[in-house]
């Protein structure tokens, strides 16, 4: 291993700590999904161009999206909670389950008590509203800029030396960033290929029993699904928890299709990612506790993509 490969190293650690410390992880993954997106975007040599004006449009259908899912969401989570509550409690009192409240309004007060202090901060969750927003925007032009043109280095100094320092390592990050984009295509890409698979079986089977907020709920377990492991367990709880208010009975079959789903979901991910990646489970599940720990749920998503990278690169190195 050359001393500017070391380097290389070094300042890769450094970037994931700066990431860390500094919260910067939402603009690190939109610059990384923005990326991604206008790879597979681009048709031909030539297609840069192309390919950065599908994703604008891409960026804004999803904004626009977004802003509706949210609108219906504030509407029909609401509802979904207040239909839900009753049903559930009627099977805990029958199964002798105490739980900490005993109606929708001792749920609300329960919530409140919980989140009383957060709500009053309003003014708060506003900036970080729109910190959040410029830090998408700042994410998306990184990425674009990237992918017009990625050189470290555009014009080489007159009085520089053939194989200097500067470029040498710069020429090793390079090589870093190649390999830690390849392990965030690979596990994200087979987590998207994934959950669109699971999510157009599940929205199949929410239409034929006739489940109602169905757009939510799919939108909902798109986005769980890239998140492994835990995203699972979110959107089974609030669909089991919506098919109570239809019938016990269409809850225990959600829950057996949930099952053989996910089952399914283990032979998918054999196929669609193959032996690229083999990470036990308990090894994932710590990389997201940690990563959640760190960074939230930017932390989650990136703990798989790190966690490849580093057996990636520990694969090509050896002990000297």
């Amino acid at each position: 291993m050359t001393k500017s490969t070391k380097i290389s190293y070094v300042l890769i650690a450094l970037l994931l700590l700066i990431v860390c410390v500094m919260h910067l992880a939402t603009p690190f993954i939109t610059v990384l999904f923005s990326y991604f997106a206008l790879r597979k975007l681009r048709f031909g040599r030539r297609g840069k161009t192309l390919a950065v004006v599908l994703f604008l449009i891409l960026v804004a259908a999803l904004g626009t999206g977004t802003f509706i899912f949210v609108k219906q969401a504030y509407v029909a989570i609401p509802k979904i909670v207040s239909t839900t509550v009753p049903t559930i409690l009627e099977q805990a009192r029958l199964y002798g389950i105490e739980l900490p409240f005993s109606d929708y309004a001792g749920l609300k007060a329960f919530v409140g008590e919980s989140l009383g202090e957060q709500l009053a901060n309003i003014g708060k969750y506003a900036t970080e509203a729109v910190i959040t927003i410029a830090s998408l925007i700042i994410g998306i032009v990184v990425a674009v800029s990237l992918f017009l043109d990625a050189r470290f280095q555009l014009e080489p100094e007159k009085q520089a030396i053939d194989d200097n320092i500067y470029a040498s390592v710069w020429k090793e990050v390079g090589a870093r960033f190649k390999t830690f984009y390849h392990s965030f295509d690979t596990v994200m890409g087979a987590q998207i290929v994934i959950s669109a698979i699971n999510t157009t079986l599940t929205s199949a089977f929410l239409l034929w029993n006739g489940f109602p907020h169905i757009p939510v709920i799919i939108v909902m377990t798109f986005l769980c699904g890239l998140l492994p492991i835990i995203g699972n367990l979110i959107s089974n709880t609030l669909i089991v928890g919506v098919a109570f208010t239809l019938s016990p009975n269409t809850a225990l079959w959600s829950l057996v299709f949930l099952v053989v789903l996910h089952k399914l979901e283990y032979f998918l991910n054999s196929k669609v990612i193959g032996d690229r990646i083999k990470n036990p489970m308990w090894l994932t599940l710590l990389g997201l506790i940690i990563g959640e720990t760190l960074m939230g749920i930017p932390g989650m998503i990136l703990a798989p993509v790190v966690l490849h990278y580093i057996k990636v690169e520990a694969s090509k190195s050896r002990f000297n």
